[in-house]
């Protein structure tokens, strides 16, 4: 049995996220029924993280275990050519059988994007949030790294069915940054893990921020602020 790790990249835009959901077109959907197809038999592949409905990656990690001897170059070419234009995979590696791309993570990076010109090109207009109202921007980059360190995010996730199991919603946050550009704005985040809809609810508070709804840059918001739309996040790395 061969364990697989893949890099994938993929345009969000018309899936509905990366876990499986019956009669729904997901990404973990297609790539099971691709590889299982290949194997003859259900493989599962796991996924580094589920990202939500309309998200985009830049650089996905994910996993399977086959039997199946094609080299690795020649598995990356036959399953991409199966599927939609809009997933690539781009590498293929074969790793120890007991690797798993979401328990093994050290750190993921995200990137959202925020477009600030009145106008917005059609062609951004599916990977950015189009925010053309005034905001204090300065003062939204301040208040950005009020996110950095330990603490419990528990006020910037969503519900999710795992919270039945009690798992802590603490997370460290390596580095939070938000860069200033002309016409737009790209927050970065780096963590030890992420809940469900954390980095676009933060996105949400930080344009609170700007907009002059937050009386406190300092410390970190006791609330949330609106969630920000799926298709201007990016998962950029998974680092191991």
């Amino acid at each position: 049995m061969r364990r697989i790790k893949i890099k994938l990249a993929y345009d969000g835009g018309s899936f509905h996220g990366w876990q499986v959901q019956p009669g729904l077109p997901t990404i973990q959907g297609l790539l099971e029924e691709i590889v299982s197809g290949m194997e003859g038999r259900p493989v599962h592949v796991a996924g580094s993280g589920r990202t939500d409905a309309g998200v985009h990656a830049l650089e996905q990690v994910a996993a399977f275990s086959i039997e199946n001897p094609i080299p690795l170059v020649n598995l990356r070419r036959a399953i991409n050519r199966l599927l939609p234009p809009a997933i690539r995979v781009l590498s293929t590696e074969e790793v120890e059988s007991e690797f798993h791309p979401r328990f093994d993570a050290r750190a993921k990076t995200y990137e959202y994007r925020i477009h600030r010109v009145e106008v917005c090109s059609p062609f951004d207009w599916p990977y950015v949030h189009h925010f053309p109202y005034p905001l204090d921007e300065p003062r939204m980059a301040r208040c950005a790294g009020v996110f950095e360190g330990e603490h419990d995010f528990t006020a910037f996730a969503a519900s999710d069915d795992r919270d039945a199991e009690g798992n802590s919603k603490v997370r460290t946050v390596f580095s939070s940054v938000l860069e200033l550009l002309p016409g737009r704005l790209i927050y970065r985040i780096r963590g030890s893990g992420f809940l469900k809809h954390m980095v676009r609810n933060i996105v949400g508070t930080l344009i609170e921020a700007g907009r002059g709804n937050l009386p406190d840059e300092q410390t970190l918001p006791a609330k949330s602020g609106p969630t920000a739309p799926a298709k201007g996040l990016f998962l950029v790395s998974v680092e191991y």
